[in-house]
């Protein structure tokens, strides 16, 4: 499939690997300001180990679905998206795997919706109740200091969208050039009037509108993130595995933020094992 329909929205997607009965299926979310284009390594290796990878543009970020306000992309609708991709896939249930905002989708789909996630693998993403305990007790409020700061209207657009401004900001977090440059093209590209940047800082002016909470989680986890994460604070990292009722491990590795592009095979290899152990029983997929 290249793409699919929800509430009048029109979205991109990526679709490789086997779409065979009884093969597994990955879930790949992207977060901010990236696209399902971070997934493409890791992709095409999972499909080369027979796997079935579907990785879309989520809201805000394919240019059919990218309505506005900022209530359109409060969390409950993201995750109704991903529940409405795997219908159109025919996927019962499917190994999530979430960096950054993407990460904060996943977790949320794997707690409201225990019944189709297999296993989750959050990619930098901490478990969001562990974020909020941590603003409140260690330099996790100063990390997150752009959330804040994108509440305010419309300035952020401006800012981000002078020449080279979000590009600089991508590779000062460890972003590799050549990437920062592709996703801060594609972010700015129209400028403001383009409804592309003020829809994927939506998702953070969405916040205070999420709905619900995103509660405990049942399915097995495994949690990649990079010891030189600007983002997050070590509190907020070792607070997640509280978060999770059933099995859980931590990966720590040698890198910062953007883990999908720069450890694809650490990405695969986390999610091969879910794979694997669904197979041996551990878990369906």
């Amino acid at each position: 499939m290249e793409s699919f329909t929800r509430a009048g929205l029109h979205f991109d997607v990526t679709d490789v690997g086997p779409d065979l009965p009884g093969a597994p299926t990955v879930l790949c979310l992207h977060g901010f300001p990236q696209d399902r284009s971070a997934f493409d390594d890791v992709a095409h290796r999972l499909a080369g180990r027979g796997v079935r990878v579907l990785a879309p543009d989520q809201r805000g970020y394919s240019p059919g679905a990218r309505p506005r306000g900022r209530r359109a992309y409060a969390l409950t609708e993201l995750v109704a998206d991903a529940v409405a991709l795997l219908d159109a896939a025919g996927a019962q249930r499917a190994h999530v795997v979430g960096h950054d905002w993407g990460g904060v989708v996943a977790w949320a789909l794997a707690a409201w919706h225990p019944d189709r996630v297999a296993s989750l693998t959050a990619l930098s993403q901490a478990h969001p109740a562990a974020m909020d305990a941590a603003v409140r007790r260690s330099t996790q409020g100063l990390r997150s200091w752009y959330v804040a700061a994108f509440q305010v209207p419309l300035l952020p657009e401006l800012v981000l969208s002078r020449p080279g401004a979000l590009e600089r900001l991508l590779v000062r977090s460890e972003l590799p050039e050549h990437l920062a440059r592709r996703y801060a093209e594609r972010a700015v590209h129209g400028g403001v009037r383009d409804g592309r940047l003020a829809a994927g800082i939506g998702w953070y002016r969405a916040l205070p509108l999420a709905g619900r909470p995103v509660g405990r989680v049942t399915v097995p986890v495994t949690y990649l993130h990079g010891w030189r994460d600007p983002f997050y604070a070590p509190a907020s990292v070792l607070g997640t595995s509280d978060r999770v009722d059933g099995p859980f491990e931590r990966r720590t590795l040698d890198t910062g933020h953007w883990v999908p592009e720069q450890e694809p095979g650490a990405v695969v290899e986390a999610v091969l094992d879910h794979v694997a152990a669904g197979a041996s029983g551990g878990a369906e997929h």
